[in-house]
């Protein structure tokens, strides 16, 4: 099912460093964040697209080695669109022998009666899957909910809150639902967009196109991509230092009187730890991605629960 067999050396070697570093990545992103826990029934949302096939692939390899058990349940919600090719998900989930649920829910025919023509239809459709989403994790008894954003994605939302939002946030790794009764995890969180387009090439992914509704592009989302791809070809290395700044926050040196109590700030005797740096040269810390990159690392950094 993948187009492993037919690369001459090179490439095989180039592929399985490439798919090495993503188990990787995943492993570590999953034990940093305490993402799934012994006994945990996940349910990892497939979409049909590379990224959801991607983290799919990773977390059936972890499950066979991680120290921990944890059961999956692959997920598909059939929203009615047409042309969607139905029977493509359940042909590829039987064949990896992989328990899956398909969830039919006619939401397209709600988005095309709410939303006025020429409008973008993604946020009420994202906003209806989310809930049916949770309501099948609730029925199905899955302790945690997966889903397939990575690295890029998390520095695209940054910049959109930023730009069009005027909020300092971005998608976390991992989150409470707003009801509290759901757990939602992205374990590519760690992974690059360019890595796991790769990766699904060669693995030759039954892709299902995500264009089948015809709707407007999230064109705010497209130039922020935009952004982010021309500065990763011209300055190498600034993604991943911004990938590492979303973990290296200092709240007294943003201006967020709720996260630092600015107005109760004193002087002290003693030196103040993180005070004034502003006339600091500033410090480059190594490679967001400095792991070695061997097979057993995946094995070691995936101590989930311990």
């Amino acid at each position: 099912m993948s187009l492993i067999a037919t690369l001459d050396s090179k490439h095989k070697y180039s592929f399985n460093k490439l798919q090495k570093r993503i188990r990787r990545q995943t492993g570590t992103a999953i034990a940093d964040f305490n993402m799934i826990e012994d006994g945990d029934r996940v349910m990892v949302c497939l979409s049909g697209g590379k990224d959801s096939y991607t983290m799919l692939d990773v977390l059936l390899y972890l499950q066979q080695r991680a120290p921990i058990h944890f059961s999956i349940i692959a997920v598909n919600l059939d929203q009615k669109q047409p042309g969607f090719p139905e029977h493509v998900l359940p042909a590829y989930l039987s064949s990896l022998g992989v328990e899956y649920l398909v969830v039919e829910e006619d939401t397209y025919s709600i988005v095309l009666d709410k939303v006025a023509p020429g409008k973008t239809t993604c946020s009420l459709c994202s906003r209806l899957r989310r809930g049916i989403l949770y309501r099948t994790a609730t029925e199905l008894g899955a302790t945690k909910i997966a889903l397939g954003h990575h690295r890029d994605d998390m520095l695209e939302t940054l910049f959109l809150n930023m730009f069009y939002g005027g909020q300092l946030k971005s998608m976390p790794p991992k989150l409470v639902s707003d009801d509290g009764k759901q757990m939602v995890i992205r374990p590519l969180a760690y992974c690059s967009e360019k890595d796991i387009s790769r990766y699904a090439a060669v693995m030759d992914f039954p892709i299902i196109p995500c264009n089948l509704c015809g709707s407007q592009e999230n064109l705010q989302r497209k130039v922020i991509k935009g952004m982010l791809q021309d500065w990763d070809k011209r300055f190498p290395g600034r993604i991943e230092s911004m990938a590492k700044a979303l973990q290296n926050v200092t709240p007294s040196h943003l201006a967020d009187p709720s996260l630092f109590d600015f107005r109760g700030l004193k002087t002290q005797a003693q030196p103040y730890e993180n005070g004034d740096i502003g006339f600091d040269p500033p410090s480059f810390p190594p490679s967001f991605d400095t792991a070695v990159d061997n097979e057993t690392q995946t094995i070691k950094v995936f101590s989930v629960g311990q």
